[in-house]
């Protein structure tokens, strides 16, 4: 495995819990540290670059006060970094991410090598989001440590390839860290990715029906409630293929199948539906296609724990 040295050790098992937009926050970042998986959130999470750093030092406090009290390393934990142009706070919160020494930076929506020299120059670990083989290369070639396949079946920004058929391209040229995203949500899948060649799995969705995640309520419960088949894919809303739920969809006028176009003004990332507006990544709730096996609302570490012993139960049944 091309995973680094330092992180040896510190995984109980080779995961990554997404970073997700208005979802992952310093609890469930904390928690999945602490059970052995690699925690991220993205920057954005916070309104602000000072808020951005006042969340860093609030994990980098507790994942301290951890490893003091247990005598045990956490994870180390990450974040994403939105490289596209109209992200303002991009060289404010790159200079924040540099000051922390952030371990694992996931840059997406753009490839830059001056950022992932700046990242290097620490120390630091860069991962991108990559949908297709153009974009890997890309990446690749700005000198990013690994890459994320985002897959067919993932929640938010996906892509239409089967992880299984996006990975073995992969692997036939790419000799870095590579994390497998795309319907990943129990133990068993963790194995079947690693076997397959991947070093990381990359599970979004069932970390957001979690009791620390700060998706509301009812999100949570509608993840309980639904399938895969009630997971929509469409480029409607952010002019780029990204899933949704369907009764979420619905709750805001808007057929799955055909968004009304007009409902939606993607310049204000607003959704319209009678006197409501909304926020489309805030009040349209986005899952991948992993929403069909959750049944319950378990406590984070509760959570990794299960995937660990479900992780290595398979392991030992394959006698690997």
């Amino acid at each position: 495995m091309p995973l680094p040295a330092e992180w040896h050790g510190r995984l109980a098992l080779p995961a990554i819990a997404a970073p997700m937009f208005t979802v992952s926050n310093p609890d469930l970042v904390v928690e999945c540290c602490r059970s052995g998986v690699i925690g991220a959130f993205p920057a954005l999470n916070q309104r602000d670059s000072v808020g951005y750093a006042a969340w860093l030092g609030e994990i980098e406090t507790r994942l301290t006060r951890h490893e003091d009290e247990s005598g045990t390393a956490a994870a180390p934990y990450g974040v994403n970094l939105t490289l596209r142009h109209g992200n303002a706070r991009l060289e404010e919160d790159l200079a924040i991410t540099v000051a922390h020494r952030v371990p694992l930076v996931l840059t997406s929506l753009g490839v830059s090598a001056e950022v992932v020299r700046r990242i290097h120059d620490y120390g630091g670990i860069v991962l991108h989001d990559v949908v297709r083989q153009r974009h890997a290369e890309k990446a690749a070639e700005s000198g990013v440590d690994g890459l994320v396949l985002v897959c067919a079946g993932a929640g938010g920004h996906a892509g239409q390839l089967n992880p299984f058929a996006f990975l073995a391209q992969m692997r036939a040229w790419f000799g870095g860290i590579v994390a497998l995203a795309g319907g990943i949500g129990d133990g068993r899948q963790i194995a079947a990715a690693e076997l397959a060649g991947a070093d990381l799995a990359y599970l979004g969705t069932r970390f957001i029906a979690t009791r620390e995640s700060a998706a509301p309520e009812s999100y949570k419960k509608m993840l309980v409630d639904t399938g895969a088949e009630d997971v929509a894919y469409t480029p409607a809303l952010t002019g780029v293929g990204a899933s949704f739920l369907r009764p979420s969809l619905r709750q805001w006028g808007l057929d799955p199948d055909a968004p009304q176009v007009d409902a939606i003004d993607r310049a204000a990332r607003s959704v319209r539906h009678g006197k409501r507006i909304g926020k489309i990544w805030r009040d349209i709730w986005s899952a991948g296609q992993g929403a069909g096996a959750i049944a319950d609302l378990p406590p984070t570490a509760e959570l990794c724990r299960r995937l660990r012993d479900d992780y290595r139960a398979s392991r030992m049944a394959l006698r690997l």
